[in-house]
């Protein structure tokens, strides 16, 4: 058992909780916006696990597999938003965050607090879920956006920046999560995430300059008591964006990672080139709990 503490930008009237052993999923939404069924999700999204890694297989990292996401106005592409992050002294940097409540967005932890970039804390995140391209049309903006100063995170992240924990979360005045809904998460046991197809989409720079929303998928290659390992195609722009796996066709999203690190991220004696994120662990899904409710929690059922 890990003792997690939250740490929240000063200034923030949250409070710490104690962290529960071995917290079940939260709940998911699909928001209450137009209930139309996404194309995208019925030809992209892949569920389930993958046969045997035999040997003889190629990677797919290098060879750019990631589609456009046009149809984000649906779930769950309008759960996962651009995120512009600006510095105190006004410098900008782009990432991905997804819902996980009505009024919380989890997204990278260096996405909320960098010692590099921001000097600490970011001063400010806009957060706007679905972004479908640039410009003024307000269409690429299908639920508009909404800035949060609040961001919290935890103790391993901002005191040491260990990549095993790089969480970090939004905290909104607004319940925007309401009308474009949220993932649910879960703490899947390793052994049980071996061979799972998994989803990541996000905002990436080199496509798009973080205005387009791009999604690939793949197998996972290896799991670690923290970590998560797979063959999928991301860039620069898509930190915090969500890993999810759908556990049969029919299932809803069910978010097991946040996306932080490229193949750089990776130990060399692995043998494997591949992506990774840090996993939701028992001790950091009883944080995320802990933040839904100080934002006011779920929905009653």
């Amino acid at each position: 058992m890990i003792e997690l503490k939250s740490v929240h930008k000063p200034s923030s009237a949250l409070e710490s909780v104690a962290a529960a052993s071995v917290p079940p999923p939260t709940p998911g939404s699909p928001g209450a916006a137009t209930g139309e069924f996404s194309r995208s999700l019925r030809h992209l999204v892949v569920s389930g696990k993958s046969g045997p890694l035999g040997p003889g297989l190629e990677s797919v990292i290098g060879i750019d597999e990631r589609v456009r996401i046009l149809d984000t106005d649906l779930p769950p592409w309008r759960m996962i938003c651009a995120l512009r992050m600006r510095g105190p002294t006004g410098s900008g940097a782009i990432g991905t965050g997804w819902f996980i409540g009505p009024r919380t967005v989890l997204t990278a932890g260096h996405c909320v607090f960098s010692n590099d970039f921001f000097g600490g804390w970011a001063s400010s995140i806009e957060v706007i879920p679905g972004l479908v391209g640039a410009g003024p049309d307000p269409g690429m903006r299908p639920h508009g956006s909404v800035t949060g100063e609040r961001l919290s995170s935890v103790d391993r992240w901002t005191e040491t920046e260990d990549p095993d924990f790089d969480v970090g979360c939004i905290h909104l005045d607004e319940r925007l999560g309401d009308q474009v809904g949220w993932f649910a998460v879960a703490a899947m046991d390793p052994e049980e995430l071996v061979g799972y197809l998994v989803n990541v989409s996000g905002y990436p720079a080199d496509r798009g300059g973080g205005n387009e929303q791009y999604h690939a998928s793949n197998r996972v290659l290896r799991v670690t008591e923290r970590r998560l390992f797979y063959e999928v195609d991301t860039f620069g722009g898509q930190s915090g964006a969500p890993v999810w796996v759908h556990e049969s066709d029919a299932a809803p999203p069910l978010a097991v990672g946040i996306h932080a690190y490229g193949i750089g991220g990776t130990p060399s004696d692995f043998g494997i080139v591949a992506n990774s994120a840090p996993r939701i662990i028992p001790e950091v899904l009883a944080k995320l709990k802990e933040w839904v409710e100080q934002d006011g929690g779920w929905p009653a059922a």
